[in-house]
This record gives structure tokens, sequence and C-alpha cells, in this order.
């Protein structure tokens, strides 16, 4: 990985890994989460129109033929995503809700699997049943006495399955547009379904404390526009596997933070599960190379 790569993939890492701590900051500070969404992504939203009517830049314009994609695109990794992350952040500490997320790769393979037909070594498979263990330890450590899965939990399992979802179909558009065009089409096309909860914004803008308020304009600004621009240029400049890679300290620098930021840390339980979750991952990239070195030879 060359070093502007490696600069501009660290950068996102650090900035994403600080959004959990921001978006449960807001939520503490007054926030309900449904507005907060709609107030991170109108900020997002504006930061890139902004940048688009800068002297020297052209405002871009999506092909027709590609319009109903990014509309389904936007909605599923834009609106669910961060709609179901924020709900369950409103009972789920920040380091925990890194970890759920930080899952996303096990996913990500399911779907490939499902609806793309890739073809998966039992090595790999054993790697998703070592990660499903380590989901199933951190929604126990979450759910605390109780038994069965907490809501908060359900909303960010959905919302880590609908991530999942948008990686893997953007692919096809990754060559057809820069990173900041495409960001932005779906930034501008996952927040209009958001103004559903336009009320209940102006509701909690008049309720939340100045420090919530500063924390929704940080989370809309920095990891909803300036990351999510980063990462992409990063992927353009890299091999993919190596600049995702990167993605596997984000729960531990989520962990930190949010132990610096709001004094929560996630149970013991759940560390564990993380843990468990995330070497998963690393076993099936490696029975995925292992595969196309078998392939390659």
């Amino acid at each position: 990985m060359n070093n502007k790569a490696l600069i501009m993939g660290a950068v996102t890492i650090l900035i994403w890994s600080s959004s959990f701590a921001g978006i449960r900051a807001s939520i503490l500070g007054g926030y309900d989460p449904a507005p907060l969404v709609l107030m991170r992504f109108l900020v997002a939203s504006g930061v890139f129109l902004l940048y688009f009517l800068l002297p020297g830049n052209k405002f871009p314009r999506p092909k027709k033929e590609d319009l109903p994609r990014i509309m389904l695109l936007g909605f599923i990794g834009i609106t669910v995503y961060h709609t179901g992350l924020t709900l369950g952040m409103e009972s789920v500490t920040a380091g925990t809700a890194s970890m759920i997320v930080g899952a996303a790769p096990f996913f990500t393979a399911i779907i490939a699997v499902f609806f793309l037909k890739e073809r998966m070594s039992l090595f790999s498979w054993i790697g998703l049943g070592i990660g499903f263990v380590g989901i199933i330890l951190i929604t126990l450590g979450t759910s605390g006495a109780s038994i069965g899965i907490s809501h908060g939990v359900l909303f960010i399992l959905v919302a880590t399955i609908s991530t999942s979802f948008f990686f893997v179909f953007q692919k096809t558009l990754n060559t057809r547009y820069d990173a900041i065009e495409l960001t932005a089409y779906f930034t501008w096309a996952g927040t209009l379904p958001l103004f559903f909860f336009f009320p209940d914004l102006i509701d909690s803008l008049q309720t939340a404390s100045t420090a919530a308020h500063i924390s929704a304009i940080y989370v809309g600004i920095f990891p909803a526009a300036i990351a999510y621009s980063l990462w992409g240029l990063a992927l353009s400049l890299a091999d993919a596997s190596k600049v995702t890679s990167m993605m596997y300290v984000e729960p531990a620098i989520a962990i930190i933070i949010a132990w610096i930021w709001l004094q929560e840390w996630p149970s013991t339980l759940s560390i564990i599960g993380g843990g468990i979750a995330l070497s998963s991952i690393f076993v099936v990239n490696m029975a995925g190379k292992k595969q196309r070195m078998q392939t390659n030879n």
C-alpha cells in the first residue's frame, strides 16, 4: 500500500472510530435517535453541496440508468444503516456497537455467497461459524441478566447487514464515478427519506444541549462526509483488500475513544465476543488468500 493510501485509510478509521462516541454523546445530550440521523445527513449533504459549488468544481450529474441503483443503495447504506445504528445506540454502548458493526465482513461474505454465487472453502465456513459465536457472545454481554436479544442489538444487527449489502452491491458504481461524487450521491439519496423525521428534529433542536449539537455537527461533517470520501480515495489508490484490512482496528480505537469521551466500557463478555468475531474475519481472509494462491498455481 502506498503512503498516500495508508494515510487516508488511517485517518478514515480514526474518524469512523470516533463516530460511535459522537452519536452516543448526542443521544445522551438530548437528541432523539431518528432526528439525530436527519441532522447528521443534513450537515453532510450541505458539506457536499458547498464542495461542488466551489469555484473550479463542476456539479456532477449521475447517469439516468444509474439513478435507481444509487437511490436504492443510498436508502440501504445511509437511511437504513444509520437509522438502525443510531436507534440501537440509545441503549447500547459505543464500544459494543463498534464491535457489532466491525463484524460486517462476516455478513458481507455470506451475502457474496448467496447473492453473487461466490464459492467458499470449508475453512472459510469454519471461520464464519466462529464469527457467529462471537456475535452471540456480544449479544449476551449486552443483554445482561435478561434472556434473548435486546432491541438495541437487534437494530444494530439490521444496520450491519444493510451496510454489508451496501458495500457488496456498490462495486459496479465505484468504477464509473469518483469517490467524492459517489459518496455525495448516496448521501443525498439517503437523506431524502429521513425528512420524515423533520418535525421531531425541530423538537430535538430545542431540547438538546449545546454539547449534543456540537457532537451532531461533528458526526455530520467528519464521519458522514469527509471520512467516506477519504475512504473512497484510499480504495482508488490501493488494493481494496489491503485498505479494508485496516478496519480490524476500528473497534479497539472506538472503545478507547468512548472510554475517554463518555467513560463507557463494554462488558467483559462483549469484549471476548468481539475478539472472537474479529478473529473469524482473519480466518476467512486467510482462507481466501490460500484459495487464490492455489488457483493461480
